[in-house]
């Protein structure tokens, strides 16, 4: 069996960053998906489920009523190796089209205050298995250490 594209990425190499991680083709459409990767991967610890699903959370509520990407959002969810998280949005972008919306998005998560929304056992499978300090801490991480000086390097994977 073939390696899928995002196993032939070399995640000794791999830094946070904002990356495409492909281009899907769908009828006359493109989907655009976006490897949001928040920790070095087998380098430092990975995050913990509780603030994984609160970020899943809030990152979905947050983009689900975006002003501009709202219709063009298809899934924010995480990665199973809970170093990051995936965003796929319609239509053709590359990494620094969208450094706007992912700064937009983790400062809401990292100022978020009060109940996380879907957070109740009537709305979640889990809903017991929230974080919120530490989904605070860590977007407050990923924008002072990634997003606030990205550079090409964190825009495109290492060769």
């Amino acid at each position: 069996m073939e390696k899928i594209a995002s196993f032939t990425v070399d995640h000794i190499r791999l830094t946070p960053g904002i990356y495409v991680s492909r281009k899907d083709h769908v009828g006359a459409e493109i989907v655009t998906t976006f490897d949001l990767r928040m920790t070095s991967p087998n380098d430092e610890p990975v995050m913990n489920t509780a603030e994984v699903h609160t970020i899943e959370h809030l990152g979905a509520t947050f983009l689900r009523n975006h002003r501009e990407f709202s219709e063009r959002t298809i899934y924010f969810g995480p990665m199973g190796c809970r170093t990051g998280f995936y965003l796929l949005l319609a239509g053709d972008y590359e990494s620094k089209d969208i450094v706007p919306l992912i700064t937009e998005l983790f400062e809401f998560i990292r100022d978020y205050r009060g109940e996380v929304p879907g957070a109740a056992a009537k709305d979640c499978g889990n809903y017991l298995d929230i974080n919120l300090d530490m989904a605070n801490y860590l977007a407050n991480r990923y924008l002072e250490n990634t997003l606030y000086g990205i550079d090409e390097a964190h825009l495109n994977y290492p060769a």
